[in-house]
């Protein structure tokens, strides 16, 4: 196979097994590619998917591929591809991969690019660059898509508002906002691997640190309640009145920005918002203070704002870890360039909770190619059915048994006569 740009092919090896060890944590996504290898629901299907490129995402093709898709596959983020994987998925699953750990913007999109040049019937996306810009430079490819899907808030939030713009070309399933993926992905995998990507980087002890969390969507209440485990004492700061309510009801301090960039040792965005850290508060921010940002794109931080603010060029003091020196001293470090660091310096969710996620992708394709004439040119949640399959899967994977409603409670439940 000559169609791919990967790093370097004899990583594949490494790749393998690796892949095999993720799908061990992969029960329900082993499970859909058992039946799609008998009934090949996504046959002839030509899908472009732009994901990280992760041992998960691999046993994520190779379920789209026994289920009859034409993949071809690229990165969604220049630093989360791992380069055994992206070795592995060409070598030995012969899937057309596009993704270099640590490519340039400018590699980023021409990958994009060779991911769009296969003339996709469905699009797959993480943070929707693949389906933006096959809207703004792509059209003539438009027709030929009956649908695609997308992972995350980010993502959602974007195609969101091109639908509300009429500029939405066709109907996308919202997969993050399945039950089983944002409850448990966002949550218990966000939380779990940004904890582990700022260790891993940095090397620093939480307990005792200042942690600040910027956001309280899932991904962030995730990423507060691992940081108290690890011995932080967490604040967090928020827009929303409600999500601000509920952080403080959980025992967190809760504050404006530019009050905890004043104390703060320790700062992760997790938004999907643009300049959460700006100019204004790198002035204020204790010497030696981190920060890093595990929402999906590294608009979060404002760190164009911080090289005019700094003297000279930032210092890689250590892997991921980018030290600005300010015109009195101060030291800001930024970390893995403020992109995911829970993928820059780390490997991302672990697999059992993106077992869940990424059998969400598998469901939703399926039913896109089996409803999509059905649907309109805007932004789908899950259906609840597959949600709900899903999650019992997962149960029954994990040995889990739950009850079931006898007649007579149904019955109840259904009924406005009974009462007290």
């Amino acid at each position: 196979m000559s169609n791919y740009d990967i790093r370097d092919i004899n990583l594949a090896e490494g790749g393998v097994r690796r892949i095999e060890w993720a799908e061990r944590e992969m029960p329900v996504l082993r499970m859909i590619r058992e039946r799609f290898e008998r009934e090949k629901p996504l046959k002839g299907v030509r899908l472009s998917a732009c994901l990280h490129v992760t041992t998960e995402t691999a046993n994520l093709a190779r379920t789209l591929v026994a289920g009859g898709a034409d993949l071809v596959l690229t990165a969604s983020n220049p630093l989360s591809t791992q380069d055994d994987v992206a070795a592995a998925l060409v070598n030995r699953y012969e899937v057309p991969t596009f993704a270099i750990k640590g490519e340039d913007n400018a590699t980023y999109y021409k990958h994009i690019a060779a991911a769009l040049d296969h003339k996709p019937h469905m699009t797959m996306d993480d943070g929707a660059d693949l389906v933006s810009t096959l809207h703004k430079q792509r059209r003539e490819l438009l027709p030929n898509v009956i649908g695609g899907t997308e992972e995350t808030t980010t993502g959602v939030i974007r195609l969101r508002a091109m639908a509300a713009d009429g500029m939405l070309a066709f109907p996308v399933i919202a997969v993050n906002d399945a039950m089983t993926k944002h409850f448990f992905d966002n949550r218990y995998g966000t939380g779990q691997s940004t904890i582990d990507g700022i260790i891993r980087a940095t090397n620093v002890l939480l307990a005792g640190k200042r942690f600040v969390v910027a956001g309280y969507g899932w991904c962030g209440r995730g990423l507060a309640m691992r940081a108290r485990g690890m011995g932080a004492l967490v604040i967090v700061t928020e827009v929303d009145p409600l999500k601000a309510l509920e952080a403080v009801m959980d025992g967190y301090e809760v504050m404006p920005m530019a009050e905890a960039a004043k104390i703060g040792d320790i700062f992760c965005t997790v938004t999907g918002d643009i300049n959460v850290i700006d100019k204004h508060h790198f002035e204020v921010m204790k010497d030696g203070a981190i920060v890093a940002n595990s929402g999906h794109f590294n608009v979060e931080i404002n760190i164009p704002a911080l090289e005019k603010m700094a003297k000279g060029e930032p210092r890689l003091v250590r892997p991921f870890v980018q030290q600005y020196e300010l015109p009195d001293g101060r030291k800001i470090n930024i970390l893995g360039e403020g992109r995911l660091i829970n993928l820059a310096s780390a490997e991302g969710h672990p697999a059992s909770v993106m077992d869940m996620s990424f059998a969400n992708q598998a469901l939703a394709a399926e039913y896109m190619v089996k409803n999509a004439d059905k649907l309109e040119k805007r932004v789908y949640s899950v259906p609840a059915e597959i949600d709900a399959e899903i999650a019992r899967l997962k149960l029954a994977a994990m040995g889990v048994q739950i009850d079931t409603l006898t007649e007579e409670q149904i019955r109840y439940l259904n009924s406005w006569e009974e009462g007290t």
